[in-house]
Order: structure tokens, then C-alpha cells, then sequence
């Protein structure tokens, strides 16, 4: 059974914000890096414990072709999805959200 996926508010914003840098970079590209985290969702949301912890009881997924990592806690019945985050920003941002 695979549990529901939600987003800080934070976390969101950044997913959102991303696909339309990404589209403004080249048209598609951003329905390329949506399509890229739904894959990583998707697998969190069926194997919840298959990622690392990085942070305590934060896990981290990295998003293939994409410098992004998805950062989440596993929760009894969701999974709270922290940050989507580019690699080259600073973790304490993410970190604050804990």
C-alpha cells in the first residue's frame, strides 16, 4: 500500500517554481523535470523507507537528470514531502523547516 504524498508549503512553492524556470528555459523541459519528481514521488510514496536518512528522520531522494533532490519524513499515514531542492542552494534552508 503506498502512502499519500504532501507538501510543506515551502516545498511546493519550490516544485512549482522550478518547472516554470525550467519551461522558460526550453519549452518542455519543465513537464520533463515534473514528470522526473512524480517518478521519484511515486517510488517514496510505494517504498517510503527505501531512501536514507540524512538528517535524523529526514530521507532524501535524488531526481535523475535534474540537480534536485527531494527531501521528506515518513509519517504513519503520509509521507511530508520538505523540500524539492537544486543542489547548489544552501541546506540550511531546508533544515529550518524541520
Amino acid at each position: 500500500m503506498s502512502l499519500p504524498i504532501r507538501f510543506h508549503r515551502a516545498a511546493r512553492a519550490e516544485f512549482d517554481e522550478a518547472i516554470d524556470r525550467y519551461e522558460v528555459l526550453r519549452p518542455g523541459l519543465g513537464d520533463d523535470f515534473e514528470e522526473a519528481v512524480q517518478r521519484v514521488l511515486d517510488r517514496i510514496a510505494a517504498a517510503p523507507e527505501l531512501h536514507q536518512c540524512v538528517l535524523n528522520d529526514i530521507r532524501r531522494a535524488v531526481v535523475r537528470r535534474f540537480p534536485y533532490t527531494v527531501f521528506y519524513r515518513v509519517r504513519p499515514d503520509h509521507v511530508r514531502v520538505i523540500a524539492v531542492f537544486h543542489s547548489s542552494r544552501n541546506p540550511s534552508i531546508w533544515q529550518r523547516r524541520t
